[in-house]
């Protein structure tokens, strides 16, 4: 039985293919007689939208908020469907009897192996390879050393709970702050975008700018001093 490693781009597909010993090409994925390398070029998979719920909820009303998924759903993204189809292949091979994570290490390579594994409900043998390094050395020595994936199951639930609780704060701050500033202003459909990462970058830029605004200079003194040794 062959082994399938997926890694998260196609140029660490490359490495790997080289540093197991020049596994050879085959359109754009790897395989020899022991390995089958291939990748996942970032997200394949997304949660639903609100209007994959319930057709209503694609109009940005404020009567429709909150809203709160009765469970987080996948669906393939459109514009990857291509690589996601040719990896679904891959992992239903008969001929493939283990699965080996290659995604980049961290929570985010975490999130987009898993997706695609728990949508396609694959339930054969998975293993984590945990690369710190592309050097050949480095990727030799993760290989010899590849860990159960239940050893990072805290950070694939990590992952997973930082994506729900992105989707429930950005869908609704989004819609919300969009509705009540496009009717405050009376200035049409007028979106503000609400988010984990730009919303308080975007609070630390104001008060910082409020800062500059309000400052008021005032008179200092520097005290100068001179020193002399035998």
């Amino acid at each position: 039985m062959k082994k399938l490693v997926i890694a998260e781009k196609p140029s660490v597909a490359k490495d790997l293919a080289r540093v197991l010993g020049r596994v050879p090409k085959k359109e754009d994925y790897y395989e020899n007689d022991e390995w089958v390398i291939d990748c996942a070029v970032g997200h394949l998979v997304e949660l639903f939208m609100p209007d994959d719920f319930d057709k209503k909820l694609k109009a940005w009303k404020l009567t429709n908020l909150p809203i709160i998924p009765p469970e987080f759903q996948l669906k393939p993204i459109a514009n990857t469907k291509k690589k996601f189809q040719q990896l679904k292949k891959q992992l239903k091979r008969k001929d493939v009897g283990e699965v080996i994570n290659a995604c980049d290490a961290g929570r985010e390579g975490e999130l987009i192996y898993h997706q695609v594994i728990s949508y396609l409900k694959i339930k054969k043998p998975s293993k984590r390879l945990w690369l710190q390094s592309m050097t050949k050395d480095g990727i030799s020595k993760a290989f010899t050393s590849i860990q159960p994936d239940t050893a990072f199951r805290g950070l694939k639930d990590s992952a997973l709970a930082r994506t729900h609780a992105d989707w429930v704060i950005g869908m609704n701050g989004t819609r919300a702050i969009t509705g009540w500033s496009s009717k405050a202003y009376n200035v049409g459909f007028n979106k503000q975008v609400v988010g984990r990462v730009k919303t308080p970058t975007l609070s630390l830029v104001v008060n910082r700018d409020i800062e500059i605004e309000n400052f008021i200079s005032q008179k200092y003194f520097q005290i100068t001093a001179k020193f002399k040794i035998n």
